[in-house]
């Protein structure tokens, strides 16, 4: 009799179950998706209902002849990639490819890799979710329309390369606007008054000025606070009303997707993506020794904080013997789900308490014991008992004044002995209410031993991190929980925007194909749109909406503005954008533009007037034309025609290029010219004749580069060696080192692709 194949994604979540499982099931992994659209063209049929033309992946093709065997003999398989719309894709796709008369498919959901989770998911299994299915696909969709036909039209009028993305071009407008807030905010003067007094017991404490006759306050700017302080010279300070009261704290529910990335780029200090890469690794399984996988969460993709009743009991249980039964609840806690939250998964939890992060540590590494101590954490003070804070509110009169000063102790910390989210943190370490207040009675008069006005400014609304950019996201309804990482991903590698000091800035070029989209494409633009289309994707999973009416209705609006946009969008390459500013050479106007080394500014006098000029912002967004160095760079002369070579800046840092422009346009890389590492190979581009050297990117990683850049773009990330190929002939190779193989040398050449070790 034939064994069952069961197919996961990962080669990790393989190893997982081939121990649970023993010899019963075959397992083998599709290592990711095995089919998508096609890379260099559009891939779906618009005329003949959206159908979308799938292809296998480039390189997935013994994957694909290792599938096939494993599934020979096998007439029934076992579909369990993970348990979400990506995971379902690649669900239909392999069955797909494995079909065959008689051949059963089972869908199986792991929503934990324990040997329980495991065995309970093969006895109940299910068939393909087609809705579920059709959600993935419509959405893949629409991102290719999206991307695949507002980037040509970008091409034409920006720049060849650009691109847009349906989610993701809206997440950098949120980016562009709150910059654009920034640089419009007027900053308004106030000012504060605090008394330190002294009762009939230690210590003295601060106060602050709330209300004057019983009514709010504010203080605008000196002269008021001078009149104040006059008023309140000589004048009695008696306590006036104390308020006791005891505030319960709740604890926060466990995670979902969303809060576990705010909180971990918080406390941890990780990126977004690097976050989902050590949950991911964290559920697929870790040995525990001995060649025990096992699963240490449930999965990471997730908005739902329902928890199953067995593990919050296993929680109690835990906390009785560990806190005491003062800490421990009679009876679980659990926690609603926001309306239209869709409730097919746990929240992220441990998969057994018992495995506390001090029992697993010696098997994790630093990030991964990191990550699964927040998740432990949160998990079991979730059903940990509330917090009591004592807080104290004094109210103190001062002739026509009133000040307030209030303070708190904790009574019981109950969660809090345990976790305390970034919130909390943040909280206490402005200390708010952490003042130790003395011991009062209403009626007392209190010494005033020093009085202290101080002038404050408003502060602008704060750029966003990644944590608030991931929340801004979610309470808009922008994405869901398993894109996050990869829209805070795509924006900067796009070119859209940096990440400055942990906060997000615009580019220019962010600024400009921004304003384009919004004024050509305001519908895809627009942030509820794009939190409409979400809602309608979820729709079509619960077989609520039609997907075929789902993509008629935006295709209909989006052929429109993509035929205006064609005809009517403002070429950069052309016009360009108005800047307002006078050419110092001719006193017309200066334009934006866009060319291969990013924005600058020329002239509208071209070609009689020929000034242009590299350009910065400053914190209220006015353009400052750059001034080119003055002064050549010593031993630096073109190689075309003799002249002097300056120092310039572009988007991709510095380079050289000749004085004599634009009568000659030679330029080459700065880095070349300061005699970064040559690696003796010769730039592959056709007539280029540089040579390939050592650079640096704009984050610090190391790459390899045309020593004619930016005339010559050519670069790679593998270092290149000067040997020719021996298989083919190519030039030169590339070291790399994999975990299979160690240091190899390889042929860059795609038909070919020898590799041989490395000396």
């Amino acid at each position: 009799m034939s064994k069952p194949l069961l197919i996961v994604e990962s080669p990790t979540k393989e190893k997982t179950l081939k121990k649970y499982l023993g010899n019963a099931y075959k397992v083998a992994s599709t290592v990711g998706h095995v089919k998508d659209l096609p890379e260099k063209e559009l891939g779906i049929d618009v005329q003949n209902a959206f159908e979308p033309q799938y292809v296998t992946i480039k390189g997935k093709q013994k994957v694909i002849q290792s599938l096939k065997s494993a599934a020979k003999d096998s007439d029934e398989i076992y579909l369990a990639p993970d348990p979400d719309r990506e995971g379902e894709a690649i669900a239909f796709h392999t069955a797909d490819i494995l079909k065959k008369q008689g051949r059963i498919f089972h869908r199986v959901l792991f929503h934990e890799l324990t040997k329980k989770g495991v065995m309970e998911a093969l006895a109940h299994p299910q068939d393909l979710n087609v809705n579920k299915f059709k959600a993935q696909q419509t959405r893949r969709i629409l991102d290719r329309l999206v991307g695949y036909e507002i980037s040509p039209v970008l091409w034409k009028k920006v720049k060849y390369g650009l691109s847009a993305g349906r989610v993701q071009s809206v997440a950098v407008r949120l980016i562009c606007e709150r910059e654009r807030a920034i640089y419009a905010f007027v900053p308004e003067e106030y000012w504060s008054i605090t008394a330190t007094l002294a009762g009939d017991n230690p210590p003295p404490f601060a106060a602050k000025l709330v209300k004057k006759n019983n009514l709010k306050i504010t203080i605008p700017d000196k002269e008021a606070s001078d009149a104040i302080l006059k008023d309140l010279s000589g004048a009695a300070f008696v306590v006036e009303q104390i308020d006791k009261k005891t505030i319960k704290r709740n604890p926060y529910p466990p995670f979902i997707t969303s809060k576990l990335q705010q909180e971990a780029i918080r406390k941890l200090r990780f990126t977004a993506k690097k976050t989902m890469m050590v949950a991911q690794q964290l559920y697929e399984g870790v040995d525990l020794g001995g060649g025990e996988y096992v699963g240490l969460i449930t999965y990471m993709r997730t908005d739902s904080t329902r928890i199953s009743a067995e593990a919050a009991h296993e929680a109690m249980d835990h906390i009785r013997e560990k806190f005491g039964s003062d800490y421990t609840l009679d009876k679980p806690r659990f926690f609603k789900n926001k309306n239209k939250v869709q409730d097919a998964h746990e929240a992220i939890r441990p998969t057994s308490v018992y495995n506390t992060p001090e029992k697993v540590a010696q098997y994790l590494s630093k990030d991964q014991l990191a990550l699964y101590r927040l998740i432990w954490q949160r998990f079991v003070a979730s059903q940990m008992a509330q917090a009591l804070i004592n807080q104290n509110t004094i109210l103190i009169k001062a002739g026509d004044y009133q000040f307030s000063a209030v303070g708190s102790t904790v009574a019981f910390k109950g969660f809090m002995a345990l976790y305390m989210s970034a919130d909390d943190e943040e909280k206490d370490s402005e200390g708010n209410d952490k003042a130790v207040l003395p011991e009062l009675s209403v009626g007392m008069k209190l010494a005033l031993q020093k009085i202290d006005p101080r002038q404050h400014f408003t502060a602008p609304p704060p750029r966003f991190s990644e944590a608030s950019l991931v929340k801004e996201l979610e309470e808009n309804g922008i994405g869901r929980p398993s894109t996050y990482a990869a829209i805070l991903s795509t924006i900067r590698d796009k070119g859209y925007v940096d990440l400055i000091k942990g906060y997000f800035r615009p580019s220019e070029l962010g600024f400009i194909v921004t304003d384009l989209l919004v004024e050509n494409f305001p519908e895809i633009l627009n942030v509820d749109f794009t939190a409409k289309m979400e809602t309608d994707l979820d729709r079509v999973e619960t077989a609520e909406a039609e997907a075929l009416t789902i993509l008629r209705l935006f295709y209909d609006m989006f052929e429109k503005d993509l035929e205006s946009a064609t005809q009517n969008m403002l070429s950069i390459k052309g016009v360009g954008v108005p800047t307002g500013l006078s050419c110092p050479s001719c006193s017309k106007e200066l334009h934006i533009k866009v060319g291969k080394n990013g924005p600058f500014l020329a002239c509208i006098g071209y070609p009689d007037c020929k000034y242009t000029r590299n350009y910065i912002r400053d914190e209220k967004g006015i353009i400052h034309p750059e001034e080119p160095a003055s002064q050549p760079v010593d031993g630096q002369i073109c190689d075309k025609c003799g002249s002097p070579m300056v120092l310039k800046k572009g988007k991709f840092g510095e380079f050289l290029a000749c004085t004599q422009y634009p009568e000659c346009k030679s330029t080459r890389s700065a880095n070349a010219a300061s005699n970064g590492k040559s690696t003796g190979v010769i730039c592959p581009e056709k007539g280029c004749g540089g040579e390939l050297v050592e650079r640096t990117s704009k984050r610090g990683k190391v790459f390899y580069g045309c020593s004619k850049f930016p005339a010559c773009n050519f670069a790679i990330w593998d270092k290149p060696v000067a040997k020719n190929c021996p298989k083919c002939g190519a030039a030169f190779m590339v070291e790399k080192e994999t975990k299979k193989e160690g240091k190899i040398l390889r042929c860059l050449n795609e038909v070919c692709r020898y590799s041989e070790p490395a000396a």
